[in-house]
């Protein structure tokens, strides 16, 4: 049986990349160092970027809408757990082990400059990118309850628990298959996604889903099999509305997910309702390809550029804005006074526009030279193949 990878819906892509752009302003926004330097903050300086850790949930919905998509609308009862995971690890991984490797380099670097006294800081040793949480980080391990603090290049700790993410949907897909029901599979996932929320909002008393170390992977699960869900959702829809009408729905969810993101920061309870708003406004996008104005806009040329580097993008930014940091400390607190002088908030927008620029030209070389080649490698290495060897279930008819 051969799996064919669907097509990439555009606009989802952008969306994608749009998202990990917010998060890389929100980091240069809110870093201490930077806070601390600059007298005044970058002109865009607003409360969705400062609130755009929240996109993560982002990407997890998008994540559970694409797996469901490539992997049980079209192949269900045809499904290798192995193949499955050996596409999955060669799409993050690659990425993941050169950044940590950056980092690991750095650090290196960092502490010979200190012991011969070129740089002075303390503590010169490793905090908490040690030698336990190094070895977490090679097995993905890193988010998934060993360790309570984010380790080495921070932002993976969401690489961390979709991984194991896609390890329990894959094992759903099967079990679904045993049971030769693909209506299970989705009840199963309704559970895992409701439940989720429930014990994070119940059992541990968490006043925002803002979890990443802690339960980070439960909110993962959330995101992710409403995702799943929503390719369901869309697919069961009714006779679709005029065109205008697809445009206003797309537009208004658009909106209500700007509107969620940016009141995050002084109602942390409302990112709960996160991953729901994330989920209608893609699904919306799914449902409705052809509608008047979200999505031309969203196939923009520039748009699908970031969509494509978007993970490039999310996993480089940590160690630029670190690189970032030691420059701004560099320059000293009197070149950054007199650039101030000239315009209120001058110094810390440039540093925003030019550390935004350095992320997205890394960014494009580790797409080109990282993610694409060293995907292949990958899958090449671990005997990935182009067809999937049946499951016992191959051959039953799902129930819907």
């Amino acid at each position: 049986m051969v799996h064919r990878e669907k097509a990439h819906v555009l606009p989802l892509d952008s969306i994608r990349g749009i998202a990990a752009t917010s998060v890389v302003i929100h980091h240069l926004l809110l870093m201490p160092t930077f806070l601390a330097a600059f007298p005044h903050n970058a002109w865009i300086n607003c409360s969705f970027f400062r609130s755009a850790w929240l996109l993560v949930d982002l990407f997890f919905v998008l994540s559970g809408i694409v797996m469901s998509l490539s992997y049980v609308e079209g192949d269900f009862g045809r499904f290798s757990l192995r193949e499955f995971m050996v596409r999955r690890l060669a799409r993050v991984y690659p990425l993941h082990i050169v950044m940590l490797m950056a980092n690991l380099l750095f650090r290196l670097l960092r502490i010979s400059l200190v012991m011969t006294g070129v740089v002075v800081a303390a503590p010169a040793a490793f905090e908490v990118n040690n030698a336990y949480s190094f070895v977490l980080n090679v097995l993905l391990l890193h988010s998934m309850g060993f360790i309570d603090y984010l380790s080495w290049n921070a932002p993976s700790w969401s690489i961390s628990v979709e991984f194991y993410t896609y390890l329990v949907f894959g094992l759903i897909i099967l079990l679904a298959q045993r049971m030769r029901s693909l209506l299970w599979f989705y009840v199963l996932c309704g559970l895992l996604a409701v439940g989720s929320l429930v014990f994070i909002i119940f059992a541990l008393d968490k006043r925002s889903l803002g979890l990443q170390t802690d339960f980070g992977i439960l909110r993962c699960f959330v995101s992710f099999f409403l995702g799943v869900l929503t390719v369901r959702i869309v697919d069961r829809l009714p006779a679709k509305p005029g065109p205008a009408v697809q445009g206003v729905v797309q537009f208004v969810a658009m909106i209500a997910s700007i509107v969620l993101v940016s009141v995050a920061e002084t109602n942390p309870a409302a990112t709960f309702l996160a991953p729901v708003t994330f989920a209608i406004f893609l699904g919306s996008l799914l449902a409705f390809p052809d509608a008047m104005l979200v999505p031309r806009m969203l196939v923009a040329k520039p748009l699908v550029w970031l969509g494509r580097r978007s993970y490039s993008i999310y996993m480089v930014h940590a160690l630029v804005v670190l690189l970032a940091e030691y420059f701004v400390r560099a320059l000293g607190a009197g070149r950054i006074a007199a650039l101030d002088s000239v315009w209120a908030g001058l110094p810390a927008t440039l540093n925003l526009v030019v550390s935004l620029a350095a992320v997205l030209a890394v960014s494009h070389f580790t797409y080109l030279y990282v993610e694409i080649p060293g995907g292949r490698l990958m899958r090449n290495a671990l005997g990935s193949r182009s067809d999937f060897s049946a499951s016992p279930a191959a051959s039953a008819r799902p129930t819907n």
